[in-house]
């Protein structure tokens, strides 16, 4: 079999090809790729993002760490280690200004993980090295590190700071990682911590930062940090610091919740002030020196800038970068607030006071501000983190340097993602989550190039409810269904089809899509009561995905008495099958409605409990539904000239015909509408279907459906399953089956019966939970439960028309870790 092997390589096993061509002992092209990673940054305030000098953005998503280049649009790598939520994260700084090759994480796992690799001239590396730090009895909140000495000696420092009211500082070198000290703040809660060096010397200087509105200076002085000063003025919890050298001299910034950024700079006492007039005004300074030195140093309040209306989350130095042969730190510096805005500060040339430069943000929408903000490592992008997670990207025009526009930025939700469903052509993909929001992700094929990338290019609903379940009605009408009783349906508006075309390269006169007489042009949020048509190029960026891209509502269907829980709608579009969440027979029944008249049709009563996901046939004679009360259920739809309900009861499982003995999460049919396929807590997998009569899709008989195959054995709780429409050349069925654990698997079957040299089941791919790059040929899972699987019903790669194409299939898939994630699957390497 292949599988994606626990250390981030692809193993693979001798075999014939279709072409007949013997592999041998060679590689043979990996037979899954990831096509596409959506997610965003987790919802805690500031720290969670770092932007790095080799121009990659590292962030926290759910227990992962993403590494994203902006510049080429995508994911390059995936460190996973953390158990619990990723909280903070920071690119290991050197003091020459060089690249980074280490990167620091902490999380609420209460460990920190310092991630190493070697081979830094391409990303496709063999694998990176993790290594835990662990002592912290609760969640980890900041981490800053600093080397002592040339990156050669490994001499690496480490602050970290826990909601144990503790700040540890760690020493890794060479392979050997320690905890030096322990500092005790008692009641306190260290909000934030920066190191750095004394002006002029190797001796380190940490600050922290907390509730106590104060910010606590610490000098290493033989082996150990000794608290030296405490620098007032703050009114409120500090939420960020940071230190920068400019010069010869060093500089603090500070940020707290009273709305002010507070600059102060650290010098030796002989290049202090010069002694002036008595009636002069004069900086207070706090004097201090170093044991075993002569050098004496002090601290003065530089500046305190005052335009922020809310909460100041972050405050962060450009970085410094190397000009004419020298290393220079430019005097200027990004902040972002709860007011919907990030400035960038710079003091003036002549006078040098400290002034606002450019203002960016949000205008409208349901956002709350943002946590925090990151230059690029050339100063000319800004990264802001918003309250939601989403990552919003400005660049600086190169015609007018104050003109920031906003750029296409990764996005994704924001909490668990419940399900994701393909367009019936396949050129798109539309999830929902518990965050509360549905996207719609699609291929940007850009003009006069052949490269494609896939963006969330529009959110048509955000509701008040969490999502739990969607079906598409034809290609851009959907129904979908959240912690309410209410079903909701959507219709794209006519300026999305337009976007969609525009984005995708797809003509309009393809797209078959006819406007209905009355239907909108477009729907939008309003921002300070305008309202506007938006038409984009490219893929738009987040704050117009915010405000501009939502589908108008069409229809409300009432008549479910708890939450919904699934939904489905039948191949030629005409009935939606819903379900809702129930502990009765009576609030287990499936209704039916139709989608012209949108009144309901029938209720289907004989589950026990919820039903937990519900299947039409591919030819739409039959209806499937799985419950918790671990039993199936199928439904055979009558004539049109017969009386009676529309679908009748024609095969179920019962306490003796049962296979599974725990919940039944999911189900899908095989595209020739023989079998179908459960998938349960029990760890179990079945092919069912009327064995007996060589797959016949009469469905006549009551008993005459019972397992096809071997009971799969997948190792843990089997929460998705899906069918490929699209078997092998050798005509096996394509099963892709998502565990609790965040792996996927992918299996082929045919029925043993029919062809005896065949094994009934065959695993093909594993993909393994444990990090991985994510190059051209590395595969990865999901690091939570999976919620759904779904096949692209057609062969080819969504916006690729290359003769190659052919030989992909793609798998979208959803997790509890917030992702949704793209695979492209080579069916002849199955």
């Amino acid at each position: 079999m292949y599988r994606t092997g626990g250390r981030g390589r692809l193993l693979w096993r001798p075999r014939e090809v279709n072409d007949g061509t013997a592999r041998g002992g060679e590689k043979m092209a990996a037979p899954v790729e990831v096509c596409h990673v959506a997610c965003c940054a987790n919802r805690v305030g500031g720290g969670v993002v770092s932007w790095g000098q080799r121009g990659v953005l590292a962030f926290g998503s759910c227990c992962d760490v993403i590494l994203y280049e902006p510049a080429a649009r995508r994911v390059v790598a995936v460190f996973r280690g953390h158990t619990d939520r990723v909280n903070c994260v920071r690119w290991v700084r050197r003091r020459d200004g060089a690249v980074e090759t280490q990167l620091i994480s902490g999380g609420s796992d209460k460990q920190l993980i310092l991630w190493e690799w070697n081979g830094m001239g391409t990303w496709n590396i063999q694998l990176a090295k993790s290594i835990p730090l662990k002592g912290h009895t609760e969640a980890v909140c900041a981490v800053d590190a600093v080397y002592q000495s040339d990156e050669s000696d490994l001499n690496l420092l480490v602050a970290s700071a826990a909601s144990d009211s503790t700040v540890r500082i760690w020493s890794w070198q060479g392979s050997e990682v320690k905890c030096l000290q322990i500092l005790q703040f008692g009641n306190g809660f260290v909000m934030d911590v920066c190191l750095s060096f004394l002006p002029g010397s190797n001796v380190p200087i940490l600050a922290c930062g907390g509730d106590d509105c104060k910010i606590n200076l610490f000098i290493q002085q033989d082996g150990q940090f000794q608290k030296t000063l405490i620098l007032p003025g703050h009114e409120d919890c500090i939420r960020s610091i940071e230190w920068a050298v400019c010069g010869e001299d060093l500089f603090l910034a500070s940020c707290a919740q009273d709305c002010l950024i507070r600059i102060w700079k650290v010098c030796t006492k002989l290049k202090q002030f010069p002694e002036t007039e008595d009636d002069s005004i004069r900086l207070k300074e706090n004097v201090f020196t170093v044991k075993d030195t002569v050098t004496t140093y002090a601290i003065t309040l530089e500046s305190v800038l005052a335009g922020h209306e809310n909460w100041v989350y972050a405050v962060h130095w450009q970085p410094s970068f190397f000009k004419d042969g020298s290393m220079q730190q430019p005097m200027r510096i990004l902040s972002a607030s709860m007011d919907k805005t990030v400035i960038l500060w710079a003091p003036d040339e002549e006078s040098g006071v400290w002034l606002e430069e450019v203002r960016v943000g949000e205008v409208g929408g349901n956002t709350l501000g943002f946590f925090d903000c990151q230059f690029s490592p050339d100063g000319s992008m800004i990264v802001a983190h918003a309250f939601h997670g989403a990552l919003h990207l400005w660049k600086q025009t190169a015609v007018n340097k104050k003109e920031w526009t906003p750029e296409v930025m990764i996005s994704g939700h924001f909490n668990s993602v419940e399900d994701v469903k393909w367009d019936p052509e396949g050129e798109f993909i539309i999830s929902v989550g518990s965050d509360q929001t549905t996207r719609l992700f699609a291929p940007w094929k850009r003009k006069h190039e052949t490269e494609v990338t896939w963006h969330e290019i529009a959110r048509p609903q955000v509701h008040g409810y969490d999502m739990r379940c969607l079906a598409m009605i034809g290609r851009f009408q959907f129904v979908s269904g959240a912690d309410e009783k209410v079903l909701r349906v959507f219709r794209a508006p006519k300026n999305f089809v337009e976007n969609f075309s525009n984005i995708t390269g797809i003509p309009m006169g393809k797209l078959r899509y006819h406007q209905s007489p009355g239907l909108p042009e477009g729907a939008t949020v309003p921002a300070l009561g305008l309202s506007n048509k938006a038409v984009f190029e490219e893929p738009p960026p987040e704050d117009h995905l915010l405000q501009h891209t939502l589908w108008p509502e069409i229809q409300k269907l009432y008549g479910h008495g708890y939450e919904i829980f699934c939904v489905a709608c039948n191949n030629s579009n005409t009935v939606i099958a819903s379900a809702c969440k129930a502990s009765k027979k009576e609030h287990a029944a499936i209704i039916l409605w139709s989608t012209t008249s949108w009144k309901k049709l029938q209720s289907l009563s004989f589950h026990n409990l919820t039903v937990t996901q519900l299947a039409f046939s591919p030819n739409d004679k039959l209806l499937l539904a799985v419950s918790r009360d671990r039993n199936w259920s199928l439904w055979k739809k009558q004539d049109s000239s017969e009386s009676g309900p529309v679908f009748c009861c024609c095969a179920y499982t019962d306490k003796t015909t049962a296979v599974h003995n725990r919940i039944i999460w999911s189900c899908d049919w095989t595209p020739d509408s023989k079998y179908f396929i459960t998938g349960s807590r029990d760890k179990k997998v079945v092919i069912w279907g009327q064995c007996d009569l060589s797959g016949t899709t009469e469905w006549n008989m009551l008993d005459s459906v019972k397992p096809c195959s071997t009971v799969l054995d997948a190792g843990d709780s089997v929460t998705a399953v899906s069918i490929s429409h699209v078997l092998t050349p050798d005509g096996r069925y394509i099963v892709a089956v998502g565990l609790e654990c965040g792996k996927i698997n992918l299996h082929t079957w045919k029925q043993s019966g029919q062809e005896p040299a065949l094994a009934d089941w065959t695993k093909c791919v594993e993909m393994d939970n444990s990090y991985v790059w994510i190059s051209f040929y590395c595969s990865q899972s999901h690091a939570l439960a999976v919620k759904r699987l779904c096949w692209r019903h057609h062969e080819g790669r969504a916006g690729h028309y290359d003769q190659n194409s052919s030989k992909w299939l793609q798998l979208a898939s959803c997790g509890a870790d917030h992702c949704v994630k793209i695979f492209n699957v080579n069916k002849f390497a199955l």
